[in-house]
């Protein structure tokens, strides 16, 4: 048994497919089948189930596949662990992200992270904050960058920027007196109707929280499933709600059919930070990301002012 044929279970057992593994392994299907044999022959079971249509995984064969996963993701932590004590910004790492800052951290901080550290390779991965706690728990991430606070303390965290909410709203109702204004106060919200997340995003709590600071009230009739949904729906002039301040454009014009305002103090927002597990050996990568971060974000508020 070795490595490379692990590597081929582990790439039939997630793609179901012959062909698709092999191309994924840079190998012929006809050489990938052959090593599938050998394993199954010096194992002496049935790993794969394989027909003209279908290739299914037997029941000793995603168990020995799981195991096999786990081998391989060891001997990578080793090999990274090796080049990690010679340069802590060399090496893969899995980062996880919730859906709320992905799509408007990552733009700018990823030219960022590969003009700096070269030897780096980010691995990046989108779930609402519950799924990636529990992948960060197995050691499937290494880190997190999501909303804080979290409801746990098996893990260290490190901050990275308190982001700012903006009142979205359509720009038919930009001639109203309320909105008409440069800024709002929280007050102003008293008995709107706010659109916002479904369950399960911790956006949707926040904003819930200055709904129920403003008196402002959840629109029944509709809970987004992202945000530019959310923006979407306020376009099409449904409703108002809440966006953080990486989410709004830094260039808009009068064209638009959403206003963005800000709120006057106190000015409700959100911090988002750094989670890793506690003693990891990549911690002095973790905190140079940091840095990175907070001076992209800084540079990237700057240019929106």
């Amino acid at each position: 048994m070795n490595l490379r044929e692990l590597q081929y279970l582990v790439a039939i057992d997630e793609e179901l497919h012959f062909n698709k593994a092999a191309e994924r392994c840079f190998v012929s299907q006809p050489t990938l089948s052959g090593q599938l044999k050998k394993l199954e022959q010096e194992l002496n079971v049935v790993l794969v189930e394989r027909n003209t249509r279908h290739v299914v995984m037997t029941e000793v064969g995603a168990v020995i596949a799981e195991s096999a996963r786990k081998v391989l993701f060891e001997i990578n932590n080793i090999r990274d662990i090796a080049a990690t004590f010679q340069d802590p910004m060399v090496g893969d790492l899995n980062v996880g992200l919730i859906p709320t800052v992905a799509p408007y951290l990552l733009p700018f901080i990823m030219p960022a992270m590969r003009a700096q550290y070269p030897g780096m390779k980010l691995w990046l991965h989108e779930y609402q904050t519950s799924v990636l706690l529990e992948k960060l728990k197995r050691a499937e991430l290494d880190f997190l960058i999501l909303a804080l606070p979290v409801d746990t303390d098996e893990f260290s965290q490190l901050s990275l920027f308190e982001e700012a909410f903006e009142l979205a709203v359509p720009a038919q109702l930009a001639d109203k007196a309320l909105f008409k204004q440069s800024s709002i106060k929280l007050e102003d919200l008293a008995n709107q109707e706010m659109l916002l997340l479904e369950e399960g995003h911790c956006l949707r709590g926040q904003a819930l929280d200055v709904c129920f600071m403003a008196g402002a009230t959840e629109s029944s009739g509709f809970h987004a499933s992202s945000l530019e949904t959310l923006r979407h729906m306020v376009g099409e002039g449904l409703g108002m709600t809440l966006i953080p301040e990486l989410a709004v454009p830094v260039k808009q014009s009068k064209q638009d059919d959403i206003r963005y305002i800000p709120f006057e103090s106190p000015v409700p927002g959100r911090e988002i930070g750094l989670l890793y597990r506690k003693g990891s050996y990549r911690e002095t990568a973790f905190m140079n990301i940091q840095t990175l971060i907070q001076s992209a974000v800084r540079e990237r508020i700057k240019s929106a002012v």
